[in-house]
């Protein structure tokens, strides 16, 4: 099977192309080469802009695919121009939405690939709402063979998952506060990239998936609380957590508290039931305290790797002077 992803390189991509050849797929990669991850060994590299007409289509040639995976597309314009480009060349087309699509803050738990798609809190998510019910509208009008794919908090060995990333761990190893946004109790899912895609690459060519939407999560709970800690556990530290309200921070830094109010501020668990029935034996297997070792050893293999971010340092010192303000 003849597969081409778009991008290719990234957190998720880069482990779903690995496991795509390790399944005997032929694997085609079409980007700039810009990226500063190496291509997984074995793949075939179309280079291309895909932004730019004459440069996708000198890269695309005359290949047809038996399913073609955008990791890169974002807006209702980035996906009509797929549905220009690809309507003749694949048998199916997977779209890379987002689990902060679905309702938020969420109605009910767990979630259910049916929940409703709303988020009036981030743009990035309402676009990925509105990517999706272009999709739709091409499928039930031309039939268009899409398969959606909503990931939530995805990462691997260079992602840490608090906002601010290795600056959040120097503050620690530094002896600082750290801020937890809420009263860190709410609920998150965290999915190691490898466990990812070995739910995700069994979709690709599979007919039953033409039409369907999946979520492809972990099983494991964590409160923002215990992230934190396994976190720190990993890097030979510890936690000293102030609470902050995500109101607070987003009226502060309205850039943070977007991803806040917008995703990491409510529970979200969700109900991996579908993905399971269409990918049998499919089950996530990397706890996070094993990721979280995994990304301490990355970082502290290299000292350039640990990058602060100064400007969001100091405005964790400006919330966290608020916060000292407050107390009696």
């Amino acid at each position: 099977m003849k597969v081409l992803f778009i991008g290719g390189t990234g957190i998720i991509s880069s482990a779903c192309t690995q496991v795509a050849l390790e399944s005997g797929l032929e694997v085609y990669l079409l980007n700039r080469g810009q990226s500063p991850r190496p291509v997984v060994a074995g793949a075939q590299v179309l280079h291309g802009d895909l932004r730019d007409p004459a440069s996708l289509a000198t890269a695309l040639g005359d290949h047809s695919f038996d399913a073609v995976v955008n990791w890169i597309a974002f807006t209702p314009a980035h996906i009509e121009a797929d549905l220009a480009t690809f309507r003749e060349r694949t048998g199916q087309y997977v779209f890379i939405s987002s689990a902060s699509a679905y309702q938020t803050p969420p109605a009910s738990l767990p979630i259910l690939e049916s929940t409703p798609l709303s988020n009036p809190f981030w743009q990035y998510s309402r676009d990925k709402i509105a990517c999706e019910e272009c999709l739709t509208r091409a499928y039930r009008d031309e039939g268009f063979p899409v398969t959606i794919v909503r990931p939530s908090h995805t990462y691997d060995r260079t992602l840490l998952p608090m906002d601010g990333g290795y600056t959040v761990i120097n503050r620690m190893r530094q002896g600082k506060r750290v801020i937890v946004h809420g009263d860190g109790t709410s609920l998150w899912t965290l999915t190691h990239h490898h466990d990812f895609a070995r739910g995700f690459v069994p979709l690709l060519g599979n007919p039953h998936a033409l039409g369907e939407v999946f979520h492809i999560t972990s099983d494991e709970l964590l409160s923002w609380n215990q992230i934190f800690q396994v976190v720190a556990q990993a890097a030979g530290t510890r936690a000293s957590a102030v609470h902050l309200p995500s109101d607070l921070i987003a009226a502060h830094d309205p850039e943070w508290g977007a991803g806040l109010l917008g995703d990491k501020a409510h529970s979200m668990i969700f109900d991996n039931s579908k993905i399971k029935r269409f990918v049998p034996g499919f089950r996530a297997t990397i706890p996070f305290f094993q990721g979280a070792r995994e990304i301490m050893a990355w970082y502290d293999a290299d000292p350039a790797r640990q990058v602060v971010n100064q400007a969001l340092d100091h405005t964790m010192d400006e919330l966290l002077a608020i916060y000292d303000r407050a107390l009696p």
